[in-house]
């Protein structure tokens, strides 16, 4: 597996429990409660990243240019968030602004 890959995996599955398992209660809690449990879930990612490949000095690229494991892992989860967190707040009525 691609040092690319093994980054994109780990992302997808912290998204894939964050939005299908933590974050619902999380939501019914408030906004905030909703913004800690994805900053936890957000840094298991990071760290993760960083017991594999901080110090390994290996190069991801992100197809214009290359970053290092940092770069890539913290740039994929925000594209990665961008695209689940709509979904989740219009399905969850959770949108930042809302009253609680």
């Amino acid at each position: 597996m691609t040092p690319e890959l093994q980054i994109l995996t780990i992302n997808a599955v912290c998204m894939a429990v964050g939005y299908l398992g933590l974050y619902p209660g999380a939501a019914q809690r408030g906004l905030m409660a909703l913004a800690m449990t994805d900053l936890v879930v957000s840094l298991i990612a990071l760290l993760t990243a960083a017991v594999l490949f901080m110090g390994s000095g290996v190069a991801f690229s992100l197809i214009l240019f290359e970053v290092n494991w940092f770069g890539f892992s913290l740039i994929t989860l925000i594209l990665m968030e961008a695209v689940l967190f709509p979904w989740f707040a219009r399905r969850h009525g959770v949108w930042p602004g809302d009253d609680e």
